[in-house]
């Protein structure tokens, strides 16, 4: 959330970053409305000033004995004003809310502007593409042939959308998360976290989710609970109106949870295999740092996690995103995409997100800095560390042979059993 005295000190730059964000928001109706609420606060403080000098000319009218009606009236009829004049700030109080809730974190000077991901930018990319005697298979295809992955007895379950990991498949669902917390924990100095998946509307609000996104939740109870999108949000709210003490900064959590997500506004997007599915697993990373270390820290994290995929030997690339690209609550943002010979395309892994400190105004979240003995909000960021099923999906389709078994990554096979490849 943006800062009011903000907005109204830089409107054009605002103005710019709602633009560069492709979000219709009205700066010069909340200008207005900022305006007459400040107006209208002096006006009662004014007011209110008029009137305890009326009280006082009452007191001294009746000790004299003399009659007090004229100024009675004169209270009486400020009062009204005032309680007016309330009532109005109250409600331009509401609308002003209303619209700054739904203005998007500005682009950081370093984020391409464009309006989608055409913008994009690759920075960066790893490995070598495997080279195959044979025409690579699907993941699907792969994982329905080894008995591993059953796609239409999830359907049957559930319906479109989810899956169903069987056997090895669901060994190696569970290895791939065991791997990316030991590997976050013990190399990367995290803090393993389980928090609960269901979380309440006001922990939504801080991260971002809603309203913005809200289409894409699923809601319990009318929409006072909410089935987690990420890990991010109840991670992040784990500090909600909390003051952190500086030399605790940088907190560095890291998660394991199912995500949920409806996927509105996606019908016929990734529609192969498990590419696209409304319940999936995922490893998330969130940082809760000092306003001057943030990018660096930024930086840090995004090497976490590229550091799955190449443990895992898995070729793939980092792009920049465009400013029409990026997350609502995002200021920068760097995805991972793991390259899927079977698909023959890259599929986004992680995104990695600094957020500055517009989550942090949102769930109330500062810290105390000592050299000025005052409260700051902390930037927070977060990037999946893995996210699965789509690395499960490149595993399956990098490490497939042509009699269609998959071998094992070497850094896997500690945790799948000593199982060194799935045969059928």
């Amino acid at each position: 959330m943006l800062d009011m005295h903000f907005i109204r000190e830089n409107s054009e730059a605002v103005k710019k970053g709602c633009r560069a964000k492709n979000t219709q928001t009205d700066i010069d109706h909340l200008l207005v409305l900022d305006e007459e609420k400040r107006s209208l606060l002096v006006q009662v403080e004014e007011k209110k000033h008029e009137r305890n000098s009326a009280s006082k000319e009452i007191g001294v009218l009746k000790r004299e004995g003399k009659d007090a009606g004229d100024i009675l009236d004169k209270m009486k009829k400020l009062s009204d004003e005032i309680k007016e004049a309330d009532e109005i700030v109250v409600s331009r109080g509401k609308e002003i809310y209303e619209i700054m809730i739904r203005i998007p974190n500005l682009p950081h000077e370093s984020t391409p502007v464009g309006k989608d991901a055409s913008f994009n930018k690759e920075i960066m990319s790893w490995g070598e593409k495997r080279t195959f005697d044979f025409k690579p298979k699907p993941h699907d295809e792969i994982g329905e042939n080894l008995d591993i992955l059953d796609i239409k007895r999830a359907s049957k379950i559930t319906g479109s959308g989810y899956a169903l990991f069987k056997g090895a498949g669901a060994l190696l669902e569970r290895a791939l998360i065991n791997l990316m917390i030991d590997v976050h924990v013990e190399d990367h100095g995290f803090k393993e976290i389980a928090p609960p998946f269901i979380v309440n509307r006001k922990s939504m609000f801080g991260t971002g989710q809603i309203p913005k996104m809200e289409e894409d939740m699923y809601d319990l109870e009318d929409k006072k609970f909410f089935l987690i999108p990420t890990a991010e949000v109840p991670v992040t709210n784990i500090h909600r109106d909390e003051i952190l003490q500086e030399d605790k900064l940088p907190v560095r959590y890291v998660a394991y949870t199912p995500c949920f997500r409806r996927e509105a506004g996606s019908y016929g997007k990734d529609t192969s295999g498990i590419t696209r599915v409304h319940q999936f697993d995922k490893v998330e990373l969130v940082k809760f740092v000092k306003p001057e270390d943030s990018y660096k820290e930024h930086e840090e994290l995004l090497k976490c996690s590229e550091k799955i995929l190449k443990i895992l030997k898995l070729p793939y690339r980092v792009l920049l995103l465009a400013s029409g690209d990026i997350s609502f609550a995002a200021a920068k943002c760097y995805d991972i995409e793991v390259w899927s010979p079977g698909l023959d395309r890259y599929l986004e892994v992680s995104s990695c997100s600094n957020f500055e400190d517009f989550q942090a105004r949102r769930a109330n979240i500062r810290f105390k800095r000592k050299s000025k003995n005052k409260t700051e909000f902390v930037h927070t960021l977060n990037s999946s560390g893995v996210a699965l099923p789509r690395t499960f999906i490149a595993i399956l389709e990098n490490y497939q042979n042509e009699d269609g078994s998959v071998t094992i990554p070497d850094a896997l096979i500690p945790y799948m059993r000593g199982m060194k490849r799935i045969e059928k």
